[in-house]
């Protein structure tokens, strides 16, 4: 994707949104499917799964590694897994393309079986740190060499005599978390993770779905999650509901852009994932939850969302983990709402696909949006986007989208210098929009 030439785009005031619609599976859901089925006894079966390119480097890296992941004629993606201990050392390189979930989680998964893998990224998820999964990796007896600063590439030595290790998370991430328990399916005796603060707990259901032995308690204010290891895992059948990080991008489109009224069906509503939704409530939106059920342990629903006017609000640091890959699209909210929004939390998007505080705020500010901000605070000033601004993508795919939905409620269009890397999460979001009663396009088209 990186050899194509950019791809920029504009996207131009709206006059209302319109559909009802589904968006891709869930991403987190998504590459934990393939992984968990990669290691189990038995044939998994997943329908829903997020055909995307992160994704789909996810299902490449675990065929690489021995257990078969192949989508069949009906839509539905059969992993024949290996084993706990089956995994074996691919012949060929891992490439993660942009995926920092991809790759973080894969190398717990290795990292406690005798293998040797070399995992690569492109550009943009080679500047993303792994230290603080590559660490706790090393008390398993798991040996890295990456490049410089700890990055990819790297080379990972799996562990031939792993031993378990009690591990206190020191930032909130879901993905060290992950990391931590997967190299435990492989290591005699409990491996436990201690969560001072509470972080999306997909791993945890879906490894109790796949037959782990697992349990979760409450002490002293923190999460600790044991696992006993060397126990198989049984194959399942997963149906993935739509994706709440993708979906915050047509809700907020509709909330912002006068005359809109859509249905987001068969939405995640994992208390862990629904930050966003609870803020846009605070902010006075109009979304209400219908149909909640529940499937495959996960609680789901369809969004009812209409233009609202938001006003701004304080968003504390507490609510950081359960919406970290939203702050830019709530920041383009913020942008239409009436008064000042706070983001308080927000260092964790120093180390995403780009630096998004930072390239946030930079968009906001050449749409005319006033900002101000800190290592992790950011404030922005609403009223209304006034729009005619070039955004820097910086190859983060949440960027370039956010950016796209200001433009259908800003005075004028807003414009991205690249959308390739739309690709890594949601493919069909430009169409999906367009079809609504969006207006993005080539830049010629303004």
């Amino acid at each position: 994707m990186e050899d194509l030439p950019p791809a920029p785009l504009i996207s131009r005031k709206a006059s209302g949104l319109r559909g009802h619609i589904h968006v891709p599976g869930d991403k987190s859901m998504s590459h934990r499917a393939l992984m968990f089925g990669a290691v189990a006894v038995g044939e998994t079966r997943i329908t829903g799964l997020l055909e995307a390119d992160d994704v789909l480097n996810t299902a490449k890296a675990m065929t690489a590694l021995g257990a078969c992941a192949a989508r069949g004629l009906d839509g539905v993606w059969r992993v024949e897994g290996v084993g706990v201990a089956g995994l074996r050392s691919p012949e060929t390189l891992l490439d993660f393309g942009n995926s920092g979930t991809g790759v973080r989680l894969a190398m717990g998964l290795m990292a406690t079986t005798p293998l040797t893998a070399r995992c690569v990224g492109d550009a943009s998820l080679s500047r993303r740190p792994m230290g603080r999964v590559t660490a706790p990796l090393e008390l398993f007896g798991t040996r890295f060499e990456t490049a410089e600063g700890g990055r990819l590439p790297l080379i990972l030595y799996g562990a031939r005599d792993p031993v378990p290790v009690t591990y206190t998370l020191p930032v909130a991430s879901a993905q060290v978390k992950s990391a931590v328990l997967l190299a435990g399916l492989n290591t005699p005796g409990v491996t436990t993770v201690i969560e001072p603060t509470p972080t999306r707990d997909h791993t945890e259901r879906m490894l109790a779905g796949f037959g782990a032995k697992l349990s979760v308690t409450e002490k002293d204010g923190a999460r600790h999650i044991a696992l006993e290891g060397q126990h198989e895992l049984k194959a399942q059948a997963i149906d993935i509901p739509g994706d709440p990080s993708s979906a915050a991008f047509p809700l907020v489109a509709a909330l912002v852009t006068p005359g809109s009224a859509i249905v987001i069906a068969n939405i995640m509503l994992n208390p862990t994932r629904i930050g966003l939704i609870e803020t846009l409530l605070d902010m006075g939106a109009d979304i209400k939850i219908e149909n909640r059920r529940l499937s495959g342990g996960e609680e789901v629903g369809d969004l009812h969302v209409r233009y609202s006017r938001l006003r701004g609000v304080r968003v504390p640091a507490a609510r950081a983990p359960s919406m970290i890959d939203e702050y830019p699209i709530l920041s383009v909210a913020a942008s239409f709402a009436e008064g000042t929004t706070r983001m308080e939390g927000l260092e964790e998007l120093r180390v995403k696909e780009s630096d998004r505080l930072a390239a946030v705020e930079a968009g906001l500010q050449a749409n005319g949006v006033m900002t101000s901000s800190g290592r992790d605070w950011l404030e922005v000033s609403g009223g209304g986007a006034p729009g005619g601004g070039k955004v820097t993508t910086h190859m983060d795919h949440r960027i370039a989208m956010s950016f796209l939905v200001m433009g259908l409620a800003a005075r004028i269009y807003t414009a991205i210098d690249d959308s390739r890397f739309i690709a890594t999460s949601f493919p069909a979001f430009i169409g999906l929009i367009n079809r609504m009663g969006g207006r993005i396009g080539p830049p010629e088209s303004k």
